[in-house]
């Protein structure tokens, strides 16, 4: 396995959803890249995730406040 990919691997990340509705979608990792998962949350909930070998990206769909190690970040 590449090392750069252990430092991904296990990150967690946090959405917050702001509003009802919101849709959290996980995407594969691979040659071709799939919507495999997807999470519907409402005002107030909170999604605690990772990115493992399978999943390379998320969609966030609606309001909601994303913190990663990086930083935080609004979707509107």
């Amino acid at each position: 396995m590449d090392p750069r990919s252990e430092e991904v691997l296990g990150e967690y990340f946090v959405i917050k959803a702001e509003e009802d509705g919101v849709n959290v979608i996980g995407l594969t990792r691979g040659a071709e890249t799939r919507f495999f998962h997807t999470e519907k949350l409402d005002q107030g909930e909170v999604l605690i995730a990772q990115f493992t070998e399978h999943t390379s990206a998320i969609k966030v769909h609606g309001k909601a406040t994303i913190q990663t190690k990086h930083g935080v970040i609004k979707s509107e």
